[in-house]
């Protein structure tokens, strides 16, 4: 990757929405544990999401990334874990057809513990105490003690994301996966009495799981059916932690972020000269880039030559978050600029930042029409372009809340605090989250259509 870089070098430059430790001394001990503990992830499996994204990049494929906003030490069960890889294969399914590539499957899962915030304190009933950064960093309780940053909750994050690990990709090859069951469970999704579209493009995909079985493609001879590849993704914030678990790729020689197989800067942290930046450059896996409104197209092109010195497919992914109404302000100038440097990209939808309101009942909501208005907006405007949305990015969960309003369940400002469990921004719950995957899958399918009479 990069000469004479090396995984401390981020340590004299500037740092933003990190903790201050109070306790170097324990911090220094929980990172030299960290250091003899083995990666999470492996290069080949950082290398195989690169080629992939590479595809994504070319139009060969679809990105879909989603899960937690924040992962949880209380929430942590088996049965959450499941229950959104179950979401997550249902949404590819539905994208698989409509966009007729393979959907690269990428969970914010197995390290999403640290969170930047808006400001370092808050202040509740008079008292102001440290903002919670997420639970790798401290705790959520509105207590002074919980506030303190706590090294040791590094050792916590690392075996929860092992475990996390450990059984996804245990469902990712031992059935669970199989193409026939996750259909099983759309099919359940189109059962609603609004969804008779769903209900359509269900049975057509139906249809053609029975033509494959009568033409003899089913799981016994095609493992490629009862079997996914399944990544883990996180945004690199606490570089303490970063650091600790990157090692150096046998094969290749180079670093490798042993913490996820893909990993992002986010909009707060994304200063060309600054700490975050400066870490990711030099680790081999897939990097992803958070662009907002306050992005700037030569900001882009610094971050990209930075990020992407070689210019490689499948390195880079810029994440696009701007909110409903005001994707034709922004993301038309980053496409050209982009362009302009002749950059291999691949192009992401992020719905969900930038349409964060609070709702009269004071909970921090999304609403549903807006999460869907800034995809059809993202979609029209590559299509304006001629260039290729390459994927979505969701925060969404398996579990039945009610966090973001409306969809076909029709969520109201009423019904948030029936099953409000967030520790930081309002999710898509199951059904919504298949409810979008449903319309992204009519767009890829315009796309493709209009592809086709072009070529004709």
């Amino acid at each position: 990757m990069t000469q004479g870089w090396t995984k401390s070098d981020w340590r004299a430059k500037p740092r933003i929405q990190m903790p201050d430790y109070p306790d170097t001394n324990a911090l220094n001990a929980v990172e030299a544990q960290l250091g003899k503990y083995p990666p999470l992830v492996f290069a080949g499996e950082a290398r195989r999401l690169r080629a992939q994204l590479a595809d994504v990049a070319a139009g060969k494929a679809f990105l879909l990334q989603g899960g937690d906003c924040a992962e949880s030490f209380a929430e942590f069960r088996a049965d959450t874990i499941r229950d959104t890889f179950r979401v997550m294969l249902q949404m590819a399914v539905v994208l698989t057809w409509g966009a007729k590539v393979p959907v690269i499957k990428v969970g914010r899962m197995a390290g999403q513990f640290a969170k930047p915030r808006s400001a370092p304190t808050e202040v509740i009933d008079g008292q102001e105490l440290p903002s919670y950064r997420g639970d790798i960093v401290n705790g959520f309780d509105f207590t002074a003690a919980a506030r303190v940053p706590d090294p040791q909750r590094m050792l916590q994050a690392y075996t929860q994301a092992a475990a996390t690990l450990n059984l996804l990709r245990a469902f990712s090859t031992g059935g669970f996966a199989d193409i026939n069951r996750v259909h099983a469970w759309t099919l359940g999704f189109a059962e609603h009495d609004k969804a008779e579209r769903y209900r359509e493009l269900s049975n057509r995909i139906a249809d053609a799981l029975d033509f494959m079985t009568a033409a003899g493609v089913n799981p016994d001879t095609a493992h490629t059916l009862s079997s996914v590849d399944f990544y883990t993704s996180h945004e690199a914030l606490l570089l303490e932690y970063e650091e600790a678990l990157c090692r150096v790729d046998s094969i290749s020689g180079h670093p490798v972020a042993g913490s996820g197989h893909m990993i992002w800067i986010g909009d707060r942290t994304r200063q060309p000269d600054g700490a975050h930046v400066e870490f990711c450059r030099g680790v081999l896996n897939p990097i992803g880039l958070k662009c907002g409104p306050s992005t700037t197209a030569e900001d882009l092109k610094v971050l990209m030559a930075r990020l992407n010195p070689e210019n490689e497919a499948g390195r880079l992914t810029l994440i696009a978050r701007f909110g409903a109404g005001k994707v034709g302000d922004h993301l038309p100038r980053l496409i050209r600029a982009v362009q302009e440097e002749g950059a291999n990209v691949v192009w992401s939808c992020d719905p969900m930042h930038g349409n964060t309101i609070k709702s009269p009942s004071g909970y921090k909501t999304r609403p549903f029409d807006n999460v869907l208005s800034e995809v059809r907006d993202f979609f029209a405007i590559h299509r304006a372009e001629g260039t290729i949305p390459g994927g979505v990015h969701f925060e969404m969960t398996g579990q039945d809340v009610t966090e973001c309003t409306g969809g076909l369940r029709a969520v109201t400002d009423e019904d948030l605090s029936d099953r409000y469990h967030t520790a930081c921004d309002p999710r898509l719950n199951a059904s919504q989250a298949l409810e979008l995957a449903f319309l992204v899958a009519e767009e890829l399918s315009d796309r493709r259509e209009a592809a086709r009479r072009i070529a004709l």
